[in-house]
């Protein structure tokens, strides 16, 4: 047990004094903040054009034109010009479009665009919805209802989401929790992959420097595994740690500079206390910690079986892709539905949980008997993969110069000792 510790406390110290360590602390939180502002500036941005585009209409139909209103950028202008005449103007304007609407505009693809190159989404999105309301204003011309009216009655109802607890009627915010989700999936998903891969990096650095023959001389293999696991397992939670202190503190001096009720970020505060940050937390730990030990006994396999980093693409695939799936599901498609049977099984099976659980938390109530099935079997999948990773650990980290395949893998893991 002392040479483990022994192996903890070197592992440990050995990262915490690089320059690396002190960069994650502060600059990682601050990055992450500047991409997060920089990637809600280029979503409010991108609704808008960036150069002044010019749409001439030849309209077949009659029922469009002169209708369509001229926008930021965007300007509309009716034509009887020729084809050929078109043509031509488009292959000297790239921001010229011409938009051709026949008698027969309701058949599919009958409508087109045509420009020198291929047109944006924005610009479409935007002549299509103006296409589309025109003609639901010309139909409800033709059956003789009055638009302004409808237009005046029209009404903007929103919901008010409010989950019932235990403890009473709590106000929720959809948008913050969806945020909070992915962000949870996002930082697990790295976490994971990073610190894993740091312990692969560990030992085949060790092992390519013959350092790790001098270290097998007076450990077993298998506390050597554990003890570098551990060690920096250690290392990501002082580094979360000191996030959760910063963003404390961060908190509650962003709370006393905007407690006014006139402040612009009054509101986006208001909302951020109504999620229940204490158990995402304490179960963020517990599935970074898991889900580590899981991964990163898999990493150390792979480090101890490989000469150089170079090959590690053949077994790293295998190990990541389910990491990998969950995460693309997760930002994609599970978040509109956490509690859909794939996102329920996605969550208790302990090779996908880690992402899935945490996407899931933030935003519905996971039955307690789904977090306990799944925090069961992810401490049983990590004691099971820490299991299969020592014996072959132990035969990986002195065999040199042969190139590893999944059978030779086998022979190792059924080796006696």
């Amino acid at each position: 047990m002392n040479k483990v510790l022994l192996i903890i406390q070197r592992e440990y110290l050995v990262r915490v004094r690089k320059k690396s360590f002190i960069i994650m602390i502060f600059v990682v939180p601050a990055l992450i903040l500047v991409m997060g502002a920089v990637i809600a500036m280029v979503a409010k941005n991108s609704t808008e054009l960036s150069e002044q585009q010019v749409v001439k209409v030849m309209d077949a139909s009659g029922l469009f034109a002169g209708k369509f209103h001229d926008q930021k950028n965007l300007k509309f202008e009716t034509t009887t010009q020729s084809v050929a005449e078109l043509n031509a103007e488009l292959k000297k304007d790239a921001n010229l479009s011409v938009l051709q609407i026949p008698v027969d505009f309701t058949k599919k693809d009958s409508v087109k665009i045509r420009s020198k190159k291929k047109p944006g989404i924005t610009i479409t999105e935007k002549i299509e919805s103006q296409l589309n309301s025109i003609a639901v204003s010309n139909a409800m011309l033709k059956n003789h209802i009055d638009t302004a009216l409808l237009r005046s009655i029209k009404s903007n109802i929103s919901l008010n989401s409010i989950e019932i607890t235990e403890t009473g009627d709590n106000k929720t915010n959809l948008g913050a929790n969806i945020s909070v989700s992915i962000a949870c999936a996002i930082l697990i998903y790295l976490c994971l992959f990073i610190y894993g891969a740091q312990v692969m990096r560990g030992v085949i650095e060790e092992k390519t420097s013959r350092i790790i023959e001098v270290i097998i001389s007076s450990v077993k293999p298998f506390q050597l595994m554990l003890g570098k696991i551990i060690g920096v397992g250690l290392v990501g939670l002082t580094q979360f740690a000191a996030w959760i202190i910063l963003s404390i503190v961060a908190s509650k001096i962003a709370g006393h500079a905007f407690s006014s009720p006139a402040s612009p970020m009054a509101g986006a505060i208001s909302v951020l206390q109504t999620i229940p940050f204490g158990k995402i937390l304490g179960c963020f730990l517990f599935y970074f910690l898991c889900g580590y030990l899981l991964y990163s006994a898999l990493f150390a396999a792979v480090g101890s079986a490989v000469n150089s980093e170079t090959e590690t693409q053949q077994f790293m695939f295998p190990i990541t892709m389910p990491l990998l799936f969950t995460y693309l599901l997760s930002v994609s498609i599970l978040f509109r539905a956490p509690d859909s049977p794939l996102a329920v099984w996605l969550s208790i099976i302990p090779f996908t949980s880690p992402v899935a659980m945490m996407m899931r938390l933030p935003l519905t109530a996971v039955p307690a008997w789904q977090l306990a099935l799944s925090m069961s079997l992810l401490v049983i999948g990590f004691l099971f993969t820490t299991y299969v990773a020592a014996r072959i650990y132990r035969v990986g980290v002195l065999m040199y110069g042969k190139k590893v395949t999944y059978k030779e893998l086998a022979k190792w893991f059924f080796y006696k000792e």
